[in-house]
């Protein structure tokens, strides 16, 4: 079992900025995919940033040299800077994490996020 606790979240301004994180804890095997999803009012939750545990990224388009996903292997905690925040990017975001040892794959609770213009 896998547990993922997330904070960060709030509400700011378009143009503004928030840096959300996320601790696991319990089963953590050393391989793994953590990353950052999101899921706005009526929509499907789309991933927004994917990080291995070597370190390679992966953002949405939609984010891309605005957003920054990080981590610290050590301490099994992912981050996720939001600059230059937009309307658009409001939604829960959720922590997830998931490796090739299991099927299992592990979410956070969410953190809402919320944009005004």
């Amino acid at each position: 079992q896998v547990q993922l606790v997330e904070s960060g979240g709030g509400s700011v301004q378009a143009g503004g900025s928030l840096r959300l994180s996320c601790a696991a804890s319990g089963s953590i095997f050393r391989i793994n995919t953590m990353g950052w999803y999101r899921q706005a009012p009526g929509k499907q939750r789309e991933v927004v940033a994917v990080i291995t545990s070597g370190g390679s990224t992966n953002y949405a388009d939609s984010v891309k040299g605005r957003f920054t996903i990080s981590r610290d292997n050590a301490k099994n905690t992912v981050n996720l800077q939001m600059n230059s925040l937009k309307p658009e990017d409001t939604g829960v975001y959720y922590c997830n994490y998931n490796t090739y040892r299991s099927p299992v794959e592990y979410w956070g609770q969410g953190t809402q996020v919320t944009v005004s213009s």
